[in-house]
Formats: structure tokens, sequence, C-alpha cells
């Protein structure tokens, strides 16, 4: 079965190049920009790893809300934050997350961090 990652950004450039990077890695890949009620993409994906960028333009709750209502409604599904900044890594909020990634062109490190976290997921 084909590991369902959802990313969740405002940033349509981002999204397409998570999109193709990782759909090189063999993962299959939803995109939200982040305006459709987080549960309703949920539901309707089914994702097994959620990337969820923290500042979303346009949507009056931030990546730390949503990861708050997934905590809430699925604490099964891992989440990782990403932002431009690594400042938010020492907010309460973002404590809740299975994993941090600041973002980069390079994807290398939160490739490594999306297999750390599914491996982590397949073990409990």
């Amino acid at each position: 079965m084909n590991t369902k990652l959802l990313v969740v950004d405002d940033e349509l450039h981002i999204r397409m190049l998570y999109q193709e990077e990782l759909q090189n890695e063999n993962y299959s890949v939803a995109v939200s920009d982040g305006r459709e009620p987080i549960l309703d993409v949920v539901a309707r994906e089914k994702p097994d790893l959620v990337i969820l960028d923290i500042k979303l333009e346009g949507n009056p709750m931030t990546g730390l809300d949503l990861l708050q209502t997934l905590q809430t409604s699925s604490p099964e599904l891992p989440v990782i934050l990403s932002s431009a900044y690594d400042s938010f890594q020492n907010e309460l909020k973002a404590s809740a997350a299975d994993a941090y990634n600041v973002k980069s062109v390079d994807l290398t490190g939160l490739k490594e961090t999306i297999r750390t976290v599914l491996a982590k997921k397949h073990k409990s």
C-alpha cells in the first residue's frame, strides 16, 4: 500500500515542490492551501501523515490551531509542522507535533523526518 501524505501550505510553489519531490520518493501526495476545513480534507484524503505549514495566509486559523484540531479529532495521525522560521519550534503548541521542519528547497531533511515519524507510527 502506498503511504499517503497531506501537504497543507498556502504557497503554491511549496505545494508543487513538496508534491513532486515526495512523489519521487513513492509517496502518494495530496495538497491543500489550508482554506478548506482541515477535518474535511483529512476525511476525504485519509493521509498517513500531515505536513502542516504554521503561517497560512488567508486563513483565520494558524497551522498551530489546525494542529490542535487534528490532535483532538485524530490523535493517531502524525503531524510534521513546517515553517520558514525555526522560532516557532519553541512554542508550547508546537510541541504537540510529532516533528518540526524548517522549510528549505533541499528536502533531504524533510524526507528523513517523514521516514522517522512514519517508522515510529508503525512501531506503535
